[in-house]
């Protein structure tokens, strides 16, 4: 278990840490970063099974129901690490810790509305403080926190997807970018055509970082796989929030983004939300919150 907990631990502050690594292809289109980033991913993830002898078994999973069920995947986890290298790159580092802060909660809300799961009665507290401190920073901000929602959104989305489908971390990313693969491969291709790409064109740090934007998402992805089978679920729950604390932590110290005493009540709410919801479910369950999904830390 203790292998287990450094392995999850290592993830999540790895995923923590991603902000500092993207920002440094802020001189690259974000669209551009994800297609390399699934490239590489797909390719080294393909490497990874070849090497440990699982291609049969992971080619007599491929069928229409799994490609139909992790395309849907794909989709989501493309958005969210697209929103996320773009809203990191643009100086909003800070809104996005919200996103993942608030998903916990926004997946709780997920299983009421498609799987008609019951909340205790103080279950809901945390879900209805959350939701005012989405309504306060809104008011602050004079707009919705639209980069934190849609982080929150489309990997709430993404983990209820992965709820419903039947293979494991490894196998499953490796479709979802296969699937992704062949549109990102033609969108670059279509820039080093219009001379737009950055791919080879922007020194040999900028090549090396691309390409290793494929060893940065599996690694964290491989860690993780191993961390949830010997470890508690409640664990894992809280092992979790590393990962947006860090995030929030370096969007401030770092980066040095605003963050003033109305955000710092907006925020508050939320926290105060996640710090009731943890306990009151570990008080009454001893499991307070499942893991985040396998991957889209970003």
């Amino acid at each position: 278990m203790k292998k287990g907990i450094l392995y999850g631990v290592g993830a999540y502050v790895f995923w923590g840490f991603f902000p500092i690594y993207w920002k440094l292809l802020h001189h690259v289109p974000a669209i551009q970063v994800i297609g390399h980033r699934i490239i590489w991913s797909f390719l080294l993830l393909i490497v990874v099974i070849f090497l440990t002898k699982q291609w049969t078994e992971f080619r007599a999973t491929i069928n229409f129901k799994i490609l139909r069920v992790y395309t849907i995947a794909a989709l989501l986890v493309g958005v969210n690490w697209l929103v996320y290298v773009w809203a990191v790159n643009a100086g909003f580092i800070v809104e996005t810790s919200l996103g993942y802060f608030i998903n916990p909660l926004l997946s709780v809300l997920l299983g009421v509305i498609f799987f008609k799961e019951k909340l205790r009665t103080a279950q809901w507290i945390p879900v209805v403080l959350a939701a005012l401190g989405v309504a306060y920073l809104t008011y602050v901000y004079g707009r919705l926190p639209y980069i934190a929602l849609t982080l929150a959104f489309s990997f709430g989305l993404y983990g209820l997807v992965k709820k419903l489908s039947p293979l494991g971390s490894l196998y499953g990313l490796t479709i979802e970018t296969g699937i992704l693969f062949i549109p990102a491969f033609g969108y670059l291709i279509f820039t080093e055509i219009n001379s737009s790409a950055a791919f080879l064109h922007t020194g040999i740090t900028s090549d090396l970082l691309m390409v290793g934007a494929g060893l940065v998402t599996t690694i964290p992805l491989l860690m993780f796989a191993s961390a949830v089978r010997s470890v508690p679920l409640w664990v894992a729950g809280l092992l979790q929030y590393i990962t947006p604390t860090i995030q929030f932590l370096i969007g401030i110290l770092i980066y040095k983004e605003p963050f003033s005493h109305n955000q710092l009540i907006g925020f508050g709410l939320v926290w105060i939300a996640l710090v009731i919801f943890l306990v009151e479910n570990y008080l009454a369950n001893r499991v307070p919150v499942e893991p985040l999904p396998e991957m889209g830390e970003g």
